[in-house]
């Protein structure tokens, strides 16, 4: 038998694959602390080891990938992203932080208790899906950081899990553990004392760390996008005074069937038609705008935006049966939409072949579906006749159109430089028209998703389903903006540190921890045996699932109180508080992993603020838990 056969052998013994397991769990969680690498890359690494010295069969080294919690994150990452791109974030948190304003207390707070309450009736991963566009449009609106409250966010939805009998798997668990044993489970509330005191703890200790650990890290606050930008064109332009809507009278059919051609409106009115409104749109409809072009032909009840002086826009309404309406600006926004249709800066290049030319000659319309509004020169603005004068060197053109049109521009950049980037600035333009739809498929998912055992529906069928309505009725942009809204790091990071919870239970480390620390601790008395079931509870929890790890240690817990001649009632309370109350890593929870990205955390932040918390909500847990079930 030669050196290799010998060294294969040792590592396939049982004692070697403990070691290995070891070895591997050991260099992840350095990587982890060193921060040098990125985390999901850390955690495939981990996960490559372990199936290539046979560790784990490639099924269950990849079994992460396919679990039901990994899928849902997913679906919840959509729902979240169509809750922002919509602006039902920006409402909701307009409306919150009306009870908080701009303290960094109150809104901490608020964030804490709101977190908490929903958590406590949803997932707590649902619930920081739901809540995290919220809170960082809380976080913009106030001007503070993000980083202050995503933590937060994340550690208040395990809180709130702890405060009902549903609000996270380990109290079904332990509560299903003690019926099968012949003994009460838990009612509904039982578990709220302790929750409310574990909430106590957050609530108490948490505000200092983060202020202590993440004042420092810096603020995205800057405005950018379509609230700052294409406003700001509107009025540099001062074109909010020159837009109007136009609907037909009561009976007025004049326009139906007629093309904007045929009219030649713009010639004889001296009046641009910016865009047109159908009222026969369901909400599978991909656009609420259409751009005009010569061929649009007008249908019943259109509405019209258009462009040009007062009394232009009276005389062409007049002969044509419109009635005329001038909108106020809202939030600051203007008169116009830019959902379908944009808005942006053009300045001509000095080796434009359009320079001494008619600017009709450059065919924007017909070449990318654009028309140009007005032209500024040398700080002046142009608004009549503007096709048929000369374009001069320096010339800034104002253009508008469909997207795409624009940002067809933008590619051929020899004759002129699109100002800006018209892509990320149409992807921030809120769907606001969608917001009541995306209020309505969020709320029913999470109605359903609180019923989801009596109507007989796994959970993760609703949040597809939502993720899947989102995209079917346009709250998300597209597939692709779909897909961009998915925090992968995240998603990766979990799937993949899955395979090392397997590792861990698959070669006996994780039970033999938990029996010999546990049951060592006996002879001590019931609370140094209640601080070892803590312990272990939580040391577990935190490299594998809360749900694995309560079934591992509730036998144990059962033991542990037979042992001492005790009621096993609080034994299984401490099992199901520790399995929540995990926050000393970003892996050893969902939402912990869901807001890194989010407030910009690293490893090590997780610690610095977790660890602390974990530590005395654990001492708290034991001291009081006895107090409320006797032993």
């Amino acid at each position: 038998m030669d050196f290799f056969t010998q060294v294969a052998e040792a590592l396939a013994s049982p004692a070697g694959q403990v070691g290995i397991v070891l070895t591997v769990f050991a260099l992840t969680i350095v990587a982890f602390i060193a921060d040098k690498v990125r985390s999901d890359i850390v955690a495939l690494s981990s996960m490559a080891l372990l199936l290539v010295t046979n560790v784990l069969t490639p099924s269950e080294a990849l079994a992460g990938f396919s679990n039901s919690a990994v899928v849902m994150m997913i679906g919840l990452f959509i729902v979240g992203g169509a809750v922002f791109q919509t602006g039902l974030a920006k409402i909701i948190s307009g409306r919150l932080l009306k009870l908080a304003g701009t303290s960094e207390v109150k809104l901490f707070f608020l964030v804490m208790i709101v977190t908490s309450v929903v958590a406590a009736f949803v997932s707590n991963t649902g619930t920081v899906a739901l809540l995290l566009p919220i809170i960082l449009a809380m976080a913009k609106s106030a001007g503070t950081s993000p980083s202050k409250l995503m933590m937060p966010l994340a550690f208040a939805s395990s809180m709130g899990g702890i405060l009902t009998l549903i609000g996270t798997p380990p109290n079904l668990i332990v509560d299903g553990y003690l019926r099968d044993n012949g003994k009460p489970g838990f009612s509904f509330f039982d578990f709220l004392p302790i929750g409310l005191i574990c909430l106590g703890v957050g609530l108490i200790m948490l505000y200092p760390l983060c202020k202590y650990f993440m004042g420092k890290k810096s603020k995205d606050n800057e405005e950018t996008g379509e609230d700052q930008t294409l406003a700001s064109l509107l009025h540099e332009y001062h074109i909010n005074d020159l837009v109007f809507r136009l609907q037909p009278k009561e009976g007025s059919t004049l326009l139906e069937g007629r093309t904007v051609g045929e009219l030649d409106i713009r010639r004889k009115y001296g009046v641009t038609i910016l865009e047109i409104r159908r009222h026969n749109r369901s909400v599978f409809s991909p656009n609420i705008q259409e751009a005009v072009n010569i061929d649009t032909i007008f249908q019943p009840a259109d509405t019209l935006y258009v462009l040009g002086e007062r009394d232009k826009v009276n005389s062409f309404a007049f002969d044509h049966e419109l009635a005329v309406f001038e909108d106020e600006e809202r939030d600051g926004k203007g008169k116009l939409d830019f959902y379908e249709i944009g808005l942006a800066e053009v300045l001509v290049s000095p080796e434009s072949a359009m320079i001494n030319r008619p600017l009709r000659k450059a065919n924007f319309k017909e070449r990318f579906g654009v028309s140009v509004l007005a032209v500024k020169r040398q700080g002046k603005y142009y608004f009549e006749d503007i096709l048929d004068a000369n374009v001069k060197n320096g010339d800034m053109l104002l253009v508008h159109g469909a997207w795409k049109g624009i940002e067809s521009m933008a590619k051929k950049n020899r004759e002129w430089i699109v100002i800006g980037s018209p892509q990320e600035d149409h992807e921030s333009v809120a769907l606001d028209h969608k917001a009541p739809l995306a209020a309505f498929i969020m709320t029913a998912m999470v109605l359903l998703m609180i019923f989801a055992d009596q109507i007989g529906v796994k959970s993760v069928a609703m949040v597809i389903i939502a993720g899947l309505l989102m995209v079917f009725t346009r709250c998300v942009r597209s597939v692709d903006a779909a897909y961009k809204m998915i925090g992968w790091e995240g998603i990766v990071l979990i799937a993949a540190m899955m395979p090392m919870s397997t590792a861990l239970s698959k070669t006996g480390i994780s039970d033999w921890i938990a029996h010999n620390c546990i049951m060592s601790l006996n002879a001590y008395g019931i609370y140094a045996a209640l601080a070892g079931v803590y312990l272990v509870t939580s040391v577990l929890s935190t490299f594998i699932s809360n749900s694995a790890t309560a079934i591992l240690v509730a036998p144990i817990a059962w033991t542990a109180a037979e042992g001492l001649g005790v009621s096993p009632t609080p034994f299984m309370m401490t099992a199901a508080v520790a399995a929540s109350a995990c926050f000393a890593t970003p892996i050893c929870t969902p939402p912990n992993a869901m807001v890194m990205n989010a407030g910009h955390y690293n490893f090590m932040d997780y610690v610095k603020v977790g660890l602390p918390l974990q530590i005395v909500m654990g001492i708290v847990a034991i001291l009081t838990i006895p107090l409320f079930f006797p032993l």
